[in-house]
């Protein structure tokens, strides 16, 4: 695939378009009651591995992975202004945030740049053709689990790819739905994880009281990892400190 050009990218954009939507997915989700979240990590750890990873490397990404209903994305920002400033050796940080305003490759970040078109292009399609190449086999966890992750999870996967590959210092991943069973969960060994203002979003999936949504966002919490939240509900607060006990 010639991805120098702006054609590349283009060829890009309409295969990625062409996976399954998070609308698509959470309405399958919705319809199976939950069911489909108990095998989604597991699968995405066989994304990672298809594609010549294994999941314990991503925590050398030195993760910051954060979640929250309103202000997550806005948090991962402020993040990366605080420490693209630190002093002394200047930190290489990748940024994942969804969703894009103008064009998808601003999903993806380095150092406070969307990357380049002919980069997203590269790394898109080290990502698509590595996923359907036949070899190494794909780790089939259920006998139904896809080939391919979705337009959500296909980013992520692409993402946590681009940051090793460009050997970021640190990276910082915005949560799409919940977080227990998102694709950005698959980091087993983060840095630390935040917790922006939650609310009531995604009842289909997600519950529809503010203890079940907090149930979900809390299951980015890991053992020994610091996790840090605004002020919550009383009540979601407790879900938050059941969580991380």
């Amino acid at each position: 695939m010639d991805t120098d050009s702006d054609d590349g990218y283009l060829k890009a954009v309409r295969d990625l378009n062409g996976l399954q939507t998070n609308h698509q997915i959470l309405e399958q989700i919705r319809a199976s009651g939950g069911r489909l979240n108990e095998n989604s990590l597991p699968e995405f750890g066989s994304y990672i591995e298809k594609l010549g990873h294994q999941v314990d490397d991503l925590n050398r990404l030195n993760v910051i992975h954060v979640t929250g209903t309103k202000g997550k994305g806005s948090t991962c920002a402020f993040i990366q202004s605080l420490l693209s400033h630190l002093p002394g050796r200047p930190l290489k940080i990748g940024l994942f945030t969804s969703p894009h305003l103008i064009e998808v490759r601003e999903r993806i970040q380095i150092n406070g740049h969307p990357l380049a078109r002919s980069e997203f292009a590269k790394y898109f399609y080290q990502t698509y053709d590595g996923l359907r190449a036949p070899s190494p086999p794909l780790r089939k966890v259920t006998e139904g689990s896809p080939a391919t992750p979705m337009y959500f999870g296909f980013l992520t996967l692409m993402a946590y790819h681009t940051f090793l590959a460009e050997s970021v210092d640190v990276a910082i991943m915005e949560v799409g739905v919940g977080g227990e069973y998102d694709s950005t969960n698959i980091i087993r060994q983060p840095s630390v994880c935040g917790i922006a203002s939650l609310g009531i979003d995604h009842q289909a999936v997600l519950g529809s009281t503010i203890e079940e949504i907090a149930w979900h966002k809390a299951g980015i919490i890991k053992k020994g990892v610091e996790v840090f939240t605004v002020e919550q509900p009383e009540s979601a607060m407790r879900v938050i400190r059941d969580r991380a006990a």
